[in-house]
């Protein structure tokens, strides 16, 4: 196998371990934060999907290493952030379930880094067309990952979505279920409520 061949698969294979995918419950007042430490320039990704729990929703916080707010969202059912880190250290992705009085909420959410944008390859005189090339190969295999990364979130969200959506209509049917029961149980009572009052009527025009 050649250097460029070399380097394009170890490329692919950070690619693809980069990205974190994670469920997780985050309870009523309660607030659930995430860390990734990366260096200046590196792409980085948040990509979420509120599974179960009230209105399906989050606020969702984002922080560089300074603590200062890169992005703020409230009350979002699902999102997809990338953005370049500005500077080396810990970004940080809370998401808050503060507005909530008792129900908590499960979160789908996936972080991604991807490569240092500002980062150069050097390569030895005699070896700048292969290294060329390999560069290139390398490229492409990184843009078909993302590709793929990016079919993968999206088969995920569409699983999540599908969840949601039957135990919508799950929770939907079973309330028109019990509905039709309590109308069917109030047309009884009020059935048997009017036989008896017919009968106490005629009963009292009898003795008088």
């Amino acid at each position: 196998m050649t250097t460029g061949c070399l380097l394009a698969v170890l490329g692919c294979l950070s690619l693809l371990t980069g990205a974190h995918g994670y469920f997780i419950t985050v309870d009523a007042h309660a607030e659930e934060c995430f860390f990734e430490k990366v260096t200046a320039g590196t792409k980085l990704g948040l990509a979420f999907e509120v599974a179960e729990g009230g209105f399906l929703d989050i606020d969702i916080k984002i922080y560089n290493p300074e603590g200062k707010t890169i992005h703020e969202g409230e009350r979002e059912s699902n999102g997809r952030y990338t953005f370049p880190a500005s500077m080396d250290g810990v970004y940080t992705y809370c998401f808050s379930n503060k507005m909530s009085t008792m129900t908590p909420k499960i979160v789908m959410f996936t972080m991604e880094v991807g490569d240092d944008t500002k980062a150069e390859h050097h390569a030895p005189n005699a070896e700048e067309g292969e290294q060329a090339g390999g560069n290139k190969m390398e490229d492409m295999i990184k843009e078909l990952s993302a590709a793929l990364s990016g079919v993968k979130h999206e088969q995920d969200y569409m699983e999540v979505r599908e969840r949601i959506h039957r135990s919508i209509n799950d929770n939907t049917n079973s309330r028109v279920v019990m509905w039709s029961v309590f109308e069917a149980l109030v047309l009884v009572a009020m059935t048997i409520g009017q036989v008896y009052y017919l009968k106490q009527f005629f009963e009292v025009r009898r003795v008088v």
